[in-house]
């Protein structure tokens, strides 16, 4: 994926419509499946107060000429062996899947966090047993750290691939 033909847009209220299609079975299957409403409501404010927090940022994924949101990318504070991490996610809606959009918003989401997370550490943590997420994680440069038993979603532990970034590696640009 050319990196020109993609851009990461701060998460807006007008973005819920997006959370909506990335909560489908298929979407959150390695995740514990779909959420209510009212816990995608809870997400969408969350995301919403990443910026202002401090604590992270939630962008759409925009793929250009056509200016089409085709998934999400974003990272948020969580604590992690005795200490407190960024965890980065990321969705890209089934059409647009298999393009290379999802390293390349990683790799741009990464590349924005690196300028102004507070943590050193950015984390990823895919269920082992989903090898598109495990990929992405590899093509936008995260190590491999191991595996690990990962709350997610809260009340469900998953079997996860640790993958992390140290963000004061990446290169400035």
């Amino acid at each position: 994926m050319d990196p020109a033909l993609l851009r990461l847009e701060p998460w807006t209220d007008a973005d819920l419509a997006l959370l909506r299609l990335v909560n489908t079975p298929k979407m959150r299957g390695h995740t514990g499946g779909p959420e209510s409403e009212e816990r995608t409501l809870v997400r969408h404010r969350r995301y919403l107060d990443l910026v202002p927090s401090g604590t992270g940022c939630m962008y759409r994924v925009v793929l250009e000429p056509e200016g089409v949101a085709v998934g999400t990318v974003g990272y948020a504070e969580r604590p992690w062996q005795g200490g407190t991490v960024h965890e980065m996610g990321w969705n890209v809606l089934p059409p647009h899947q298999g393009r290379g959009i999802a390293p390349a918003a990683a790799r741009a989401a990464v590349a924005a966090a690196a300028r102004t997370a507070r943590h050193r550490y950015l984390h990823a943590f895919p269920s082992v047993g989903n090898p598109a997420s495990n990929a992405v994680c590899r093509r936008a440069g995260f190590t491999l750290l191991g595996e690990t038993d990962f709350e997610f979603p809260p009340g469900r532990t998953m079997r996860s691939n640790d993958w992390r970034v140290d963000l004061r590696a990446v290169p400035a640009g």
